[in-house]
Formats: structure tokens, C-alpha cells, sequence
């Protein structure tokens, strides 16, 4: 509830500060007095955005403050998904800078517009004709009989099925696109594999091939050349091992002299070695050396095939292609297993559905029930509001959409007169009609949810007399479960309040300005009284006055 609420420099009011109880609280003045500047420096309260014409002193900054008692809103989480430090004594606080920026707090700590709107939303409804459009609306509507269904557990539970449902026929619609491209590239692709599967590939390869190639179509000039090498190293007059051969025997005379001549021995014995090593290595290359025709085309064909396939995927060497086949392998199996998956999730899908509807039905089955006592307590509380033969034809029916609350689909219809056809709302039911069913509405909803606090803006606007009067008990009636404020300029419904205040005007110097002040018993009297008779109070006005607060 709203407990304190302290305004400087906005519009006409220079500073107020004002306390207030629970119960019904009666806001009266006259025409032009300033009973909107309060509504708008409350719904500034309330996150609605800020105008820098709204500065009564343009060269200060205007800053209006609210105090609530959320002790019984069960607000904590709220509080936490929003990222506001949680008080049962929340402060609110808007601030509009002569630069036209402005800044909001909650309990000191700075605030977002969207943040601020949404806790708005739990702590006041200012109700004004705009809200009362909202009778129009399919989700006030729904909210209405979910709240006299007690839906809240069936609604968050169906949004939690909504959500993996969608999520699920998401996943599902996916994999049937990715199917149907898959298939057409499916073909495409086992061809491609094959190809790489049946060039056998093995990584490092291309470099032996290429070399056994060069080797076997160069066979006679490589014989050719070890030959020549062959006679060099094993001429027996002049070839290079019998020079080495009598070289080392010159030396092995002469080694003993000198640990010079030692040496030189011994590195002309290990030359010697290595030239006898190389010559039988020479050897063996010729004799493994075989003209082989049949394995030069094999050869050369692999090469020709990898040198196609590097081509072709556009690779840089074997491994590459290796990496190559294995993905298309992996897409090749993955759209072959493609019907198992999307049979596995098509079961996943049909489950969510069988969950969701569940609690679709439970939801249609709680509102079907509640109707008929939604019907009948609207019909009689109209009827004592000076509409006797008022008649609502609440229809629910079941489609196959999903919506954000269900699958039903909520129709309002209402009849005024006495045999009348039912229509929409909008268009079978006048202004004051209106605001007379949301008043009912308001009324029922607080017997069952607990409200924020609510102002009514003239919602008596275009009654009078017993009506009137009737309406100032069900909004009294209200006031026992929930904060109430109703500006009015009805003197019995002025009478049936805890506490009354007064918005006027009054010139200090050369300014006007908007005060708000509570009334004691006699001066309720007096204001009642005028709003009876006028300015100038008859005794009969005050007889009357005194008789409607009695």
C-alpha cells in the first residue's frame, strides 16, 4: 500500500507532502483544482516517461518520492529478477533535471524505466478511462477468469510446456529442411566418397610415389650412371679402390715413423672403408634395379588420380583429402541416419504436445467452471448499480492454437436492455456502462487475488443518486481487503470514505499553486455539503451532508 507521497516542483504544486491509511481514501476539488497533477506525478512513480514541462520552477530539478508497504505483496522475487534491492518499506523515487534528463531509484539504488514500470504494475493501478478499455482486451479477460479459476500454478506450468514444445518443433522443422537439402546433396557426396575411399589414400604417399615414379621412367639412365660409378670405383688399373689400395700400403711403411704419417694412415683406411661400402651399396642398387613397365603405368596412375582429386577439393596434399573423406563420410552417414533422428524427435515433439495439452485442458476445464460464477456475480452487482436487466454470454472455446495461456479461445459478450442481443463489449455497453462492469470486475477480483492498491479516476463519472451511493459501498467493501482511492466528485461516495482529502488551489504572491489537505470530520461536513449545494451551504446541504457521513 501506498503510505507517504511527497512531490516538489512539479506543475502547480510547489511541495506536498502527504501521508495515507489503508482502507478508502476519498480525493475530492473542484474542476481545474489539480486532482490530474497528482495522478501524473504518481504514474511518474509509476515509470511513465518524464516531460521536461512538467518543472513548475524550470531552473530546479523536480523530484517526487513514494513510500509502500510491500510486506504483504510477496514481492521478493520480483524484486530479484529485477535487480532491486528488496524493502517492506519500498521507496520509489523520480527525479526530472532542468536539462530534461530523468533519473528513477528504488530504495536509493538507480533504476531502469522498463524495471520501474513492471514493479509499478504490482504496487498501484491507476484506473482512468483509458484502463477501462482494457475491458476490451482478450488478456484482461483471461486474467479476469484465471484468477477466479486460481490458474496461476496451470499458467506458469503451461508456459513452461509451451516453451520446450517450440523448442522442440523447432529442433524437428530443422532437421527436416536439413533432410531435404541433405537428400540433394546426399547422391553428390557418395559419389565423392567413393572416389576418395577407392584412391585407397595414405598420408605421406604422393612423395614415394613421385620418386618411384621418376625411378622406374629413368631406369635405363640410372643403370646407365651406377655402371659408370661401378668401373670408377672398381677399375682394377686405374679405378678408385685400387688407388686407395696402394696409397694405404705407402703409408702403413711410413706410420710407425711419426704419429703424423699414423694418422694420415688411419684416414685413408676409413676412406678406404666408406669407398668399399659405397660401391657395394652401388650394387645392390643394380641389382635391385628391374625394368618394370606394368608398375610405371600403376604409378603413374595413382599420381595422375591424386593429382586429380588435390585438384578437385581444391587440397594442398594427401592429408588434407584424407580430412576431406572423413567429413564426407560424416555427412554421408549423418543423412543416412537422418529418419532415425527425426523419427526419435517427432516422438520428443508428440510428447511435449500430449503434456501441453494437458494442462490446456486442465486450464479450459477450470475456466469452463468458473464462468457461470463470474456471470452471476457481475449480473448482480450491475443490477444494484443501476442496470437491472444486464446480462453477460461469457463463451470459451477450445481451438488448436497455441496461445501464451492456453488453447482457448474468450469471447465477452454483453446485452444492457432487456432482450437485447449480445454484442462485444465495445459495442453493446456505453462509457458509463463501463466503468460500472470494471468497477463490478474490480470488486470481484478482490475477494479472490490479492490487488495492488488502486485509484479510481471519476469511475462514478455520468451517476448519480442511489447509484451512486451503491457504488461508494462496493469500492468501501473493496477497501477492507486492499488499498483504495476513488477522486470523485460525488458527495456519496465522498461520504463513504476513511479518510478525505481535498486538492485545491490557492495564489501565494503572483503564483498559484496545488495543495492536498486531509479533511477532519467538520470540514468533510462542509465539502460534502458544497459538493451538495455549491459554494454557498444551505442547512439543508449541511443536514445532509452530516446525515451521509452518519
Amino acid at each position: 500500500m501506498l503510505t507517504a507521497l511527497s512531490i516538489k516542483n512539479y506543475a502547480l504544486i510547489d511541495s506536498l507532502q502527504v501521508n495515507f491509511n489503508q482502507g478508502l481514501t476519498i480525493i475530492t476539488g473542484e474542476t481545474g483544482a489539480g486532482k490530474s497533477i497528482l495522478l501524473g506525478g504518481l504514474s511518474l512513480i509509476l515509470g511513465k516517461r518524464a516531460d521536461l514541462s512538467a518543472l513548475k520552477n524550470s531552473d530546479s530539478k523536480c523530484v517526487i518520492e513514494a513510500i509502500f508497504d510491500v510486506s504483504n505483496y510477496k514481492l521478493q522475487n520480483l524484486f530479484k529478477k529485477l535487480d532491486f534491492d528488496y524493502d517492506e518499506q519500498t521507496i520509489i523515487r523520480r527525479e526530472i533535471l532542468p536539462s530534461g534528463k530523468s533519473r528513477a531509484f528504488v530504495n536509493d539504488s538507480p533504476v531502469n524505466l522498463s524495471g520501474l514500470q513492471a514493479l509499478g504494475e504490482q504496487l498501484i493501478d491507476i484506473h482512468s478511462q483509458h484502463e477501462t478499455m482494457q475491458l476490451m482486451d482478450d488478456a484482461y479477460q483471461f486474467q479476469v477468469i484465471d484468477a477466479l479459476a486460481k490458474n496461476t500454478q496451470d499458467l506458469q506450468d503451461f508456459k513452461a510446456a509451451l516453451k520446450t514444445f517450440k523448442s522442440f518443433q523447432k529442433e524437428y522443422d530443422e532437421l527436416l529442411k536439413f533432410q531435404a537439402e541433405a537428400i540433394k546433396e546426399h547422391d553428390y557426396n557418395t559419389y565423392l566418397l567413393k572416389e576418395l575411399v577407392d584412391a585407397n589414400l595414405v598420408d605421406g604417399e604422393l612423395q614415394e610415389l613421385e620418386e618411384t615414379y621418376e625411378t622406374l621412367n629413368n631406369i635405363e639412365v640410372i643403370k646407365e650412371q651406377l655402371t659408370a660409378v661401378n668401373q670408377l670405383l672398381s677399375e682394377e688399373q686405374i679405378g678408385v679402390m685400387s688407388a686407395l689400395l696402394a696409397a694405404k700400403n705407402n703409408l702403413q711403411k711410413i706410420s710407425k715413423f711419426s704419429s703424423k704419417y699414423e694418422d694420415t694412415f688411419n684416414r685413408i683406411t676409413s676412406s678406404s672403408i666408406e669407398i668399399n661400402d659405397i660401391f657395394n651399396e652401388v650394387e645392390s642398387l643394380q641389382d635391385q634395379l628391374d625394368l618394370d613397365p606394368e608398375q610405371l603405368t600403376i604409378v603413374g596412375a595413382k599420381l595422375e588420380l591424386i593429382n586429380t582429386l588435390l585438384k578437385k577439393h581444391m587440397a594442398s596434399d594427401v592429408a588434407e583429402l584424407i580430412v576431406i573423406k572423413n567429413a564426407l563420410s560424416e555427412k554421408v552417414s549423418v543423412t543416412e541416419k537422418l529418419d532415425d533422428t527425426i523419427a526419435d524427435k517427432q516422438l520428443e515433439v508428440e510428447s511435449a504436445k500430449k503434456a501441453i495439452d494437458a494442462v490446456a485442458n486442465s486450464l479450459h476445464k477450470k475456466r469452463m467452471a468458473a464462468i457461470p460464477g463470474l456471470t452471476k456475480e457481475l449480473e448482480a452487482i450491475l443490477q444494484q448499480l443501476g442496470m437491472p436487466n444486464a446480462k453477460f454470454n461469457i463463451t470459451l472455446k477450445q481451438t488448436e492454437s497455441y496461445q501464451n495461456n492456453g488453447k482457448d479461445q474468450l469471447a465477452f459478450l454483453f446485452s444492457a436492455n432487456k432482450g437485447g442481443a449480445f454484442n462485444e463489449l465495445k459495442k453493446a455497453a456505453s462509457g458509463g456502462e463501463l466503468s460500472r462492469i470494471m468497477l463490478a470486475i474490480k470488486s470481484i477480483l478482490s475477494n479472490y487475488v490479492q490487488l495492488p492498491s488502486i485509484m479510481f479516476d471519476e469511475i462514478d463519472s455520468g451517476v448519480s443518486g442511489e447509484i451512486s451511493n451503491k457504488m461508494g459501498e462496493i469500492m468501501r467493501d473493496m477497501s477492507k481487503s486492499m488499498q483504495v482511492f476513488t477522486i470523485t466528485h460525488i458527495p456519496q461516495i465522498a461520504a463513504k470514505g476513511n479518510t478525505h482529502f481535498k486538492v485545491y488551489k490557492e495564489d501565494v504572491g503572483e503564483v498559484t499553486q496545488t495543495n492536498l489537505r486531509l479533511l477532519n470530520h467538520d470540514e468533510r461536513i462542509v465539502e460534502i455539503a458544497q459538493m451538495l449545494g455549491g459554494i454557498e451551504i444551505s442547512t439543508s446541504a449541511m443536514a445532509h451532508a452530516k446525515q451521509l457521513l452518519n
